[in-house]
């Protein structure tokens, strides 16, 4: 038996279908949750797509680096040229954001993955970059069988409220707040 009709076989038990899950909050861990179980789901055989929604293209991630070397994992994003920052939301980043949700759309309506990422899509909505009418409707017209995981702080309620599975990431501690500057490795 292959990877791919174990998986499909363990699905058919839970009826086939594919889950909303939010991974939230203000700690560490949502985009590593959500890499997680796309590398979990391309094991098996079926295909993911990820977009970045609010990382900037100026420091290069390690996760992107290791993700695009996966066979039936691709990563794509809205290549901002700096950070964005509510309330200073320039056009272009908008526009991107638009263009990448709407890509993200057509290729889940296509059929073409298993499951998408919205990473950072929730921060994205509360910046202003996307509506969140676009997402819940990208949410409504989501096929029976794909899986959906958004990330990222700020999660709306309407979208909990659609949401199979939400997590909430909370933190305790962090570096940050003694002035250590993000890692190399660790935090990119």
């Amino acid at each position: 038996m292959s990877d791919k009709s174990s998986c499909d076989d363990a699905r058919s038990k839970s009826d086939g279908r594919g889950l909303v899950t939010i991974f939230t909050g203000d700690g560490k861990g949502k985009t590593t949750a959500a890499i997680g179980t796309a590398i979990r789901i391309a094991g098996h055989g079926l295909r993911v797509l990820i977009v970045f929604f609010a990382k900037s293209d100026r420091y290069p991630r390690g996760e992107d680096r290791a993700l695009c070397r996966l066979h039936g994992i691709t990563v794509t994003g809205c290549h901002h040229k700096g950070w964005i920052k509510k309330g200073k939301i320039k056009a272009e980043d908008k526009e991107l954001a638009e263009s990448a949700l709407a890509a993200a759309r057509e290729a889940m309506l296509n059929g073409r993955y298993d499951l998408i990422v919205l990473d950072e899509i929730n921060i994205a909505i509360n910046f202003g970059l996307v509506g969140i009418d676009e997402v819940i409707g990208f949410i409504n017209d989501k096929p029976y069988n794909v899986e959906l995981i958004l990330t990222g702080r700020y999660a709306e309620p309407k979208l909990i409220k659609m949401a199979d599975l939400v997590t909430e990431m909370h933190m305790v501690k962090h570096p940050y707040g003694k002035g250590v500057k993000a890692c190399q490795g660790i935090d990119y």
